[in-house]
């Protein structure tokens, strides 16, 4: 273990109360999940066994357990050099995109096949997808630009029993697409999630991540990238600003097949652009929701076409008590 790494927190009180990783990681019982784990395992100058977070392969034994024991996926494993994602941090935003939905649908969670879920950006990790089927049962359909992305999402689908009926992957074919091309004529969405590139070039990109390094007193090249990460997942057009504006205009043209549009927005210097470009666009509601995981805070911006009787008849419709 470096000996600046600073520990663990024992408990993370500001994550959503229904995040079941809001105690901490116990190494324990993720060893039993996955044993290879223990190889990883260190313990840091403050007595706290954890791992090194700057090392890709231990932070990938990490998210294999976390969705062993928690989500029951028995089979994951992404190519080298793709985003490894933080597993709690992602679960926060499927947590906070039920409420989202429940707000909507008189209070209830609504759970359940019969609700219809969006990942743009998937990747190769299928995190959203996985969390969501789980812990509500929700269906998936998750989109990638990456050719090798989608082929290892599917991989994770085929190595897990009964996942083939719950989550659908679709190759988004055009690179400055989001939405078209993916939505079918009649197909309807509940909710949209994403978690958008951050920066605007591989540069950008690397600074960043040997910035946050720097602050931490682990020493990396300034090429390394935090998680890893491929070229569409960590940077593109316009960098995270860009892509989400790009987004919201081209969601003018679902806004009736879909209830609620969200993305996550890392960067605070973003949201005047996504507000003034949803102002824009005539959103009828939006709404910011903010999330804290340890101490990174972080937030994401939901937005809908539909009046509010539209939004109070949409899961009414789906249970059939409206024309």
């Amino acid at each position: 273990m470096k000996p600046e790494q600073a520990p663990i927190p024992a408990a993370k009180e500001n994550m959503h109360p229904r995040n079941p990783h809001r105690q901490g990681y116990d190494f324990k019982q993720l060893i039993k999940a996955n044993p290879d784990l223990r190889r990883f395992l260190g313990v840091n100058k403050f007595e706290v066994e954890t791992i090194d977070f700057s090392d890709d392969e231990a932070v990938k034994a990490l998210n294999k357990a976390l969705l062993k024991q928690f989500y029951g996926v028995d089979g994951w494993d992404i190519p080298e050099g793709f985003l490894c994602p933080p597993i709690p941090g992602r679960a926060d935003y499927i947590h906070h995109v039920a409420d989202l939905l429940a707000d909507t649908n008189e209070g209830a969670i609504p759970k359940g096949n019969k609700v219809n879920v969006l990942d743009i950006g998937t990747g190769a990790n299928l995190v959203y997808p996985l969390i969501g089927t789980s812990f509500y049962g929700w269906q998936f359909v998750g989109t990638d630009i990456d050719p090798t992305a989608i082929r290892s999402a599917r991989e994770i689908i085929s190595l897990n029993k009964g996942l083939e009926r719950k989550i659908e992957i679709r190759l988004q074919g055009g690179d400055d697409d989001i939405f078209a091309n993916v939505f079918k004529a009649d197909e309807r969405f509940d909710v949209t999630v994403c978690n958008p590139p951050f920066h605007a070039s591989f540069r950008e990109a690397a600074d960043a991540t040997a910035t946050k390094w720097k602050k931490l007193g682990v020493m990396k090249k300034p090429t390394f990238l935090n998680f890893g990460g491929q070229k569409n997942e960590l940077w593109t057009k316009g960098g995270e600003s860009g892509f989400i504006r790009r987004m919201v205009e081209e969601s003018v043209k679902y806004g009736k097949q879909t209830l609620w549009f969200t993305t996550l927005v890392s960067k605070k210097e973003t949201l005047p652009t996504v507000y003034s470009t949803l102002k824009f666009v005539k959103a009828a509601d939006v709404k910011t929701i903010n999330m804290s995981h340890g101490q990174k805070n972080s937030r994401f911006i939901a937005w809908t076409f539909l009046s509010p009787e539209e939004q109070a008849d949409w899961f009414k419709k789906k249970r059939g008590e409206v024309e």
